[in-house]
């Protein structure tokens, strides 16, 4: 592997001082944040690494593992790279950085050209290149490839594809390329990592394809389900007290690799290190040439990709939230799986209660949805239905009202038509802009689907009720010009303010339990008692 002369980056980066205290201690906090390359063995490796720390003398830290790489360092088979979070504050928001991370998520530089991934953004290839090559220390294409090779190092190590499989699965076009870019990059092929000594790959049992998701601690996951429980749509989602679970499409299947599927996920279980900074991911009947899409969706939906010390800091400014975040430093910001999906229950959320909502979304679904050839996991039935599916739809007999029923309509016409879209390029002004264009959506809602949907950290529906009443402790409601004059200070990640406001304005949730007897039963079980 040819080494690439570049800067060694220094605007990601935590203070040397600190790289080194977190490396020596192996604090988990740091993982993503930086890496280790040790260039007496030209390996790197995570902060977290169980391995004996390497002299300072022989250690480089780096902001990016496609960095690492580009230096001529190979990634460390014991702590593996490729599990840890994504790079933070890179990778959000409205800087050019972030939005182009985001589109090379999606695969952006697959089959375009650097220049058009520019023009997506509104820079030019050049000044794009000398920005990544700044802030993350390796070109878009260098990260593009490495992000390739590290996801089709996670399947090789964690799973039992077929190599083939797993190439298709990491963006290769063919056998061939993917062979010799794993062995130029690693200096083995894929074949021989398998028999190396990793841990055996857990499949879950049955057709259960098992994947580890990091993140950075700490992650309060149960506030994470209470959340989703909240609004979870009966037949097309379930969640308990320990899981998410969900029917995935596409909805028409056309042949195996467009079947529909279901997931799970849960806590990654404590092993004999003590506990795992990962969720569980459990894939049944997903085609391999969607996984990296479903692993992107889950990073963004559970929010796996977030520095909470950044994030904690920087609310902590403010008084209020100050307290809420002390109370809970792992709250993170739910998304959800499909954008169409949350803009419909946005709609249907405006001005009713969250159960309401949830009531109308799961009839629009039972009504207009995909039904699964046979349930698939706890009562999974349906897929909710698209926006060619609902842009002609009577849902005046599911209760709407004839306004909501118009505006749904519109949203399906205008993501067909392309008016609006989810698309990671656009900025969250550009983005709400589009959306307020359309007849019934306000700023409300629009900033609410940028929440949920996109996942914008700095979304911020200032119109928003709970927000206006329960942010001043005086008793005194605030109004959304002086609401949002406050959360200036919280920026870029004021919808995390957001969702501790509304975490804290909650009722305690209402533990899962078995469903009381019927009288009727209740009288036959006291009968047999009797008996």
């Amino acid at each position: 592997m040819d080494v690439i002369a570049l800067p060694a980056p220094t605007a990601s980066l935590p203070p040397p001082q600190v790289c080194e205290q977190a490396r020596i201690s192996r604090d988990p906090r740091f993982d993503g944040l930086f890496f280790v390359a040790v260039t007496s063995t030209g390996i790197y490796c995570r902060p977290v690494c169980p391995a004996p720390a390497a002299q300072s003398r022989n250690v480089k830290y780096f902001g990016h593992a496609a960095a690492c790489e580009a230096a001529g360092f190979r990634p460390c088979l014991r702590c593996r790279p490729e599990l840890s979070p994504a790079e933070g504050a890179w990778r959000r928001g409205d800087a050019a950085v972030a939005r182009a991370l985001k589109l090379i998520d999606e695969g952006a530089l697959a089959e375009q050209p650097l220049s058009a991934l520019a023009e997506r953004v509104g820079l030019g290839e050049r000044q794009l290149r000398r920005l990544f090559v700044e802030r993350l220390g390796a070109p878009p294409i260098g990260v593009h490839g490495t992000r390739r090779l590290l996801f089709a190092k996670q399947l090789l190590t964690e799973t039992r594809l077929p190599i083939t499989e797993v190439a298709l699965a990491a963006g290769f076009g063919s056998l061939r390329r993917f062979n010799a870019a794993f062995a130029e990059a690693y200096r083995m092929a894929p074949r021989d990592l398998r028999r190396r000594p990793n841990e055996p790959p857990d499949q879950g049992g049955g057709d259960a394809l098992v994947l580890r998701l990091g993140y950075r601690p700490p992650y309060d996951l149960s506030a994470m389900l209470d959340f989703l429980r909240g609004r979870a749509l009966p037949g097309v989602e379930h969640v308990d007290e320990h899981s998410y679970t969900r029917a995935i499409g596409p909805a028409h299947a056309g042949g195996p690799a467009d079947a529909p599927g279901w997931l799970r996920v849960s806590a990654w279980p404590s092993d004999k290190h003590g506990r795992q900074h990962a969720l569980k991911l459990e894939l049944h009947g997903t085609a391999p040439s969607r996984l990296l899409d479903i692993t992107n969706r889950l990073r963004r939906m559970f929010d796996l990709d977030a520095d909470p010390n950044a994030i904690g800091a920087a609310l902590s400014v403010d008084p209020r939230l100050r307290a809420l975040v002390a109370r809970q430093p792992g709250l993170r910001l739910p998304s959800g799986w499909d954008g169409f999906e949350i803009s419909v229950r946005a709609i249907l959320g405006q001005q009713v209660s969250v159960a309401a909502a949830r009531t109308l979304a799961a009839r629009v679904a039972q009504r207009y949805g995909h039904a699964l050839p046979q349930p698939f996991g706890p009562g999974l039935t349906h897929l909710f239905p698209t926006p060619a599916e609902l842009a002609d739809a009577d849902l005046a007999p599911l209760g709407l009202t004839r306004a909501r029923a118009d505006t749904v309509r519109t949203v399906a016409r205008a993501l067909l038509d392309g008016r609006v879209d989810f698309r990671a390029e656009r900025t969250l002004d550009d983005f709400v802009a589009r959306w307020v264009a359309l007849p019934g959506i306000g700023p409300w809602t629009a900033h609410y689907i940028a929440m949920r949907a996109l996942g914008h950290p700095d979304a911020f529906p200032a119109d928003d009720l709970v927000l206006q009443k329960a942010l001043p402790e005086d008793g005194v409601r605030l109004s959304a010009k002086a609401l949002g004059a406050r959360a200036e200070a919280w920026r870029p990640w004021r919808a995390y303010g957001v969702i501790h406001i509304w975490r804290s304005s909650m009722a305690a949730p209402t533990p899962i339990r078995a469903a009381a007897p019927t009288a009727v039963a209740a009288k036959r079980k006291r009968a047999k008692q009797a008996a």
